[in-house]
């Protein structure tokens, strides 16, 4: 029995993050010998029900070093926890973690992680000092990896596969289309009038006033030219909601707005009903990926930059020089030429999902298994 405990940002209702946990765990027990997994949570209650796994408290001391003690190996990730651009403290929790494990000498684990920016000098060198000790560094895109060279980590020590999301099966349509009539969306008869269905997965807050307002212009002209059917799509739910709602309220009776705290698979199943997908959210563009669905991405931050030149794509725009008119450019482009982009998105999907094969082949050597099962 291999007792992992698996550290990450999970249990605040972000679908891109428990999006990672689902894979994670799946793929740990479909492709390890018996394990027990233990997850630190904000929600443990909620991430025992969804997972089937133990779970702690996230910020309980004493229950993360009982954790640890009993365990054989300690994984950190997947995600963008060592980073300090969100939150400057945040990361300092993700390596404290590191060392109870690395001061009780177990094994360390980090799992498909996208590493940096790390602006702070004092945040940097204990990342480092805590890196140059734990066992194995897999990271999702060659730009964490980079980045963790020219801060003097040895590359040996790194390997470089995709985000664990990649590798979820792609559900059907049925759930995501009763969410859909659940929230009053029209699917009119798509065999006689096939209008586009175009989900929009936001991120920002209401103080991006420039951002909602060229979004609107965006989506005023999709409708106007596509009679387009819109659907606003919050990942985070706490943080997307404002902005989504925000929207909705400019197009009454044109726009829906999901307000459901969607499952994974529900999530899939929704984005799966579109016809392309506008991805602001780094983890909408990979369910989109999953589902086979036509995507635009706008970036906020590399990774989104990383994941969509992993697909052969490019992104529109960053957030902060979006304009409508692009989005409707893009958009023609795109539906034009949808065949096409799904057909390289299959390829490259195909490609990552056997890179990251290798991140339990690693586990597994860690945790004195041979071979584990394919």
């Amino acid at each position: 029995m291999h007792r992992i405990v698996i550290s990450g940002y999970y249990g605040f209702n972000n679908i891109g993050d428990e999006s990672i946990l689902k894979a994670v765990v799946e793929n740990l027990q479909e492709r390890l010998r018996r394990t027990e997994i233990t997850v630190l949570s904000q929600n443990p209650e909620n991430t025992r029900e969804k997972f089937g796994v133990k779970a702690i408290p996230r910020m309980k001391l004493g229950a993360i070093i009982r954790a640890i003690f009993r365990s054989d190996l300690l994984i950190s990730g997947g995600g963008s926890l060592l980073q300090d651009v969100t939150s400057k403290r945040s990361i300092l929790y993700y390596l404290a973690i590191m060392w109870i494990a690395i001061l009780f000498r177990k094994k360390v684990f980090i799992y498909s992680q996208g590493i940096g920016p790390v602006n702070q000098r004092f945040n940097r060198w204990i990342m480092v000092k805590t890196l140059k000790r734990v066992d194995h560094i897999v990271v999702r895109d060659e730009g964490s990896r980079e980045f963790l060279t020219d801060c003097g980590i040895d590359e040996n020590k790194i390997t470089v596969t995709a985000d664990p999301v990649i590798r979820l099966k792609k559900t059907g349509l049925l759930t995501g289309r009763k969410i859909l009539e659940e929230e009053n969306f029209d699917f009119q008869d798509d065999r006689i009038d096939p209008t586009p269905k175009i989900g929009i997965a936001v991120k920002g807050r209401l103080k991006d006033r420039d951002f909602v307002d060229e979004v609107c212009e965006g989506i005023r002209e999709l409708i106007e030219k596509y009679d387009a059917r819109i659907v606003l799509i919050p990942f985070y739910f706490s943080e997307d909601m404002p902005i989504a709602e925000e929207i909705e309220k400019r197009f009454p009776g044109k726009v829906t707005c999901i307000r459901r705290k969607c499952l994974t698979d529900e999530m899939l199943s929704v984005i799966g009903n579109m016809d392309v997908l506008v991805g602001v959210r780094l983890h909408s563009l990979i369910h989109a990926a999953i589902m086979e669905v036509p995507m635009i991405g706008v970036s906020y931050d590399p990774k989104v930059n990383a994941f969509l030149r992993s697909m052969d794509l490019k992104a529109l725009c960053s957030v902060y020089d979006f304009k409508g008119e692009y989005l409707v450019e893009e958009f023609d482009k795109v539906w034009r030429n949808r065949t096409a982009q799904l057909n390289k998105v299959r390829r490259n999907k195909a490609v990552l999902i056997d890179k990251l094969n290798q991140n339990e082949v690693l586990i597994g050597k860690l945790l004195g298994e041979e071979n584990t099962r394919g």
